[in-house]
């Protein structure tokens, strides 16, 4: 079975992408640079306006792509300006950076942890795999309540709206990459079940509706 390519990073310009698309070239790790995020990946609470341009790998390079970066990372942090603006972080600041790596650029998660090394807080590999695992558990999350969703979706697919449709769908089978690649569902199990019901529901009424009009 061909292996699935999953969202490694999103960038806001296509030179940043064209960057880390050579970056892992030359490492011998194939990538797929596109600018259409797909449907499974959008969330109603989420944004789809920033972080467009997108480089895709196999989930089974993440690790490596990932060293990659980070290596990169290290020689760059070397030449950084002592004005740097997470120079004046707080240890708290910086720790939080090292939980919510996925927010964060390799590059700051690098620095911040040469800077708290710095200042006498050492950081090991238990330590920083331990918080990336504790991040993943949180954002392998549902999204919140989507009662409103609901609510909607079934009222536009009984009176034969698209929008009852695309509502539905999306609730029911709309997925969200996680930094290790991994895709999980957006919506939890109810909410999931929900979307399947509008979704039918909309299967149904529409053609039914249709065929009325023309028969009338």
């Amino acid at each position: 079975m061909k292996e699935e390519y999953s969202i490694f990073r999103k960038f806001l310009t296509l030179d940043q992408a064209i960057e880390l698309r050579n970056l892992l070239k030359e490492n011998e790790i194939n990538s797929i640079l596109d600018d259409n995020v797909p449907p499974v990946d959008i969330t109603f609470s989420g944004s789809t306006i920033n972080n467009q341009i997108e480089i895709r790998i196999k989930q089974s390079d993440f690790k490596k792509a990932e060293s990659i970066l980070e290596k990169d990372a290290k020689n760059l942090i070397n030449e950084v300006n002592k004005d740097y603006y997470l120079f004046e972080f707080t240890n708290e600041e910086l720790y939080e950076i090292l939980l919510k790596s996925d927010e964060w650029s390799v590059f700051d998660y690098t620095l911040a942890q040469k800077i708290l090394t710095q200042r006498g807080k050492p950081i090991d590999k238990d330590l920083l795999n331990s918080l990336k695992n504790e991040r993943l558990k949180e954002l392998e999350k549902p999204e919140g309540n989507q009662k409103p969703w609901i609510i909607g979706g079934y009222f536009f697919s009984i009176i034969g709206g698209f929008l009852g449709l695309i509502i539905g769908y999306f609730l029911w089978t709309s997925k969200k990459t996680l930094p290790n690649g991994k895709k999980v569902f957006s919506y939890s199990k109810n909410d999931r079940k929900h979307g399947k019901y509008i979704f039918y529901i909309g299967l149904i009424v529409i053609p039914t509706l249709f065929l009325l009009n023309i028969f009338k």
